[in-house]
């Protein structure tokens, strides 16, 4: 397909930088992981050692290992085909296993294949066992490369003093390399969450009962079967009482914890922007780039607008996959199907804001003079301390003296304040101690 021709962006215009989840989320990417439970099924049942399967040799289950291995476009095409034929995804799987097996001269055991399973068992193994590879291989190393980036920024900049607003109003003096750790320790916090949220899984029959296996080999335990195939042959986490579907609390809420660091990330992105806008930061800019159309002098903040919008759309499915997910009627309706299969959706939208946030973090340039500007018009940001010193002195309402000062005057300076200081019935050496307070040094301590 041409990108140019792709109705969504995550295929067109970002194609580049959605490729990787391509390997998790797309239909041939569906097919290959229903294949692999499939076939995994299949050997399982071989080392129960049921007849007939206890005559399978043993030296063609190399065969169908390679089949994952080698799983490619063309089988997946062969799989589309068949599933004109029966009008069923799932069919079309177990038929092309058997065309294969017949191949390989092992028709004899093809029945074997898909044996007392339904759809769900399949799908509801394959689809968390994509999440869970996209999660590792894709999605932890590009937000792990943020962490990583804000927490260099954090340290180069942890010396630099800002004023901080509160209300939008300016308050007690912060350091820019602070402000990153906020964002460090938040995004830290929720991914060892969304890290710890185990991938469940249904896999017990019809409506989750194993009805069909007992009923052919009573004797076998199958509970017992099922945990381990699930938990360690697939190294999921099987939910044990279901009904023909998993009920997704699980990846429920992994989407929320998804939208969480989503969450974050559009709060830091925001942050940034108006960082940009008070010109506490340049932007590296290309030769040939344009800012705008019409104003030649514009450089705009477009890498965080871009991946605001796109944790934007993120989130909205994210918040319709958690909410709609775990809600179905009676023993399954059919609804969750065509949901799942927008999944790598909201982790495309992340991934492009991921990408974007990345690339701005990357032209961001400290104005100094900027930020010590802005502190310097603001000293009445050190009345919090003032007062604070005060009260310890026992000097009467000191807050109410400094409120008195700072809300009747349009511009406070450290003249004002020192003076200010001056007048107070105080010893000499309080009044050296507030007045070596600054908008520069009032930035308190953090656990570095």
């Amino acid at each position: 397909m041409n990108p140019l021709h792709a109705i969504s962006p995550v295929d067109g215009r970002y194609h580049d930088k959605t490729l990787p989840l391509s390997e998790y989320f797309s239909e041939y990417a569906l097919f290959k992981y229903r294949i692999t439970v499939e076939i995994k099924y299949f050997i399982a049942l071989t080392k129960l050692r049921l007849p007939p399967l206890n005559s399978f040799p043993a030296s063609k289950l190399r065969i169908l290992e390679k089949l994952i291995q080698d799983f490619s476009a063309a089988d997946a095409k062969k799989i589309k085909l068949l599933e004109k034929i029966t009008n069923h995804d799932i069919k079309a799987v177990e038929y092309f296993l058997k065309d294969f097996f017949q191949k390989h001269g092992l028709q004899r055991y093809s029945e074997f294949i898909h044996f007392g399973l339904t759809s769900q068992d399949i799908n509801n193994t394959a689809i968390p066992l994509a999440v869970k590879d996209a999660l590792q291989q894709v999605y932890y190393p590009q937000l792990k490369k943020i962490i990583g980036t804000l927490r260099r920024l954090a340290v180069r900049w942890k010396n630099i003093a800002m004023l901080a607003r509160t209300h939008g109003q300016p308050a007690s003096p912060t350091t820019l390399g602070k402000e990153m750790m906020v964002f460090v320790e938040r995004l830290q916090n929720q991914l060892e969450m969304l890290q710890r949220t185990p991938h469940a899984a249904k896999f017990g029959g019809a409506t989750g009962s194993f009805n069909a296996h007992y009923a052919a080999y009573p004797r076998t335990n199958w509970i017992k079967f099922a945990d381990h195939f699930v938990g360690k042959t697939l190294g999921l986490q099987r939910s044990r009482f279901t009904t023909q579907i998993e009920h997704y609390d699980y990846l429920a809420a992994q989407m929320d914890a998804m939208k969480r660091i989503n969450n974050i990330l559009l709060d830091l992105c925001r942050d940034i922007w108006l960082y940009i806008s008070f010109e506490y930061f340049h932007q590296k800019t290309k030769k040939n780039e344009v800012g705008s159309s019409a104003m030649p002098h514009k450089v705009n903040p477009i890498d965080f607008e871009n991946a605001e919008g796109n944790l934007g759309v993120a989130n909205a499915l994210l918040e319709h996959f958690a909410s709609k997910l775990p809600v179905s009627r009676l023993q399954r309706d059919l609804s969750d199907s065509t949901v799942l299969r927008n999944l790598g959706v909201p982790f495309a939208h992340s991934l492009i804001a991921f990408d974007a946030l990345l690339k701005g973090l990357d032209k961001l340039i400290v104005n100094r003079k900027a930020i010590h500007d802005d502190l310097n018009r603001h000293w009445t940001v050190v009345a919090e301390a003032i007062q604070t010193i005060l009260r310890r002195e026992g000097v009467e309402k000191p807050y109410e003296k400094l409120k008195a000062l700072t809300r009747t005057r349009d511009s406070i300076g450290k003249e004002q304040l020192h003076a200010f200081i001056d007048s107070l019935h105080i010893s000499e050496q309080v009044k050296k101690e507030l007045k070596a307070i600054t908008p520069f040094n009032y930035t308190g301590r953090q656990p570095w």
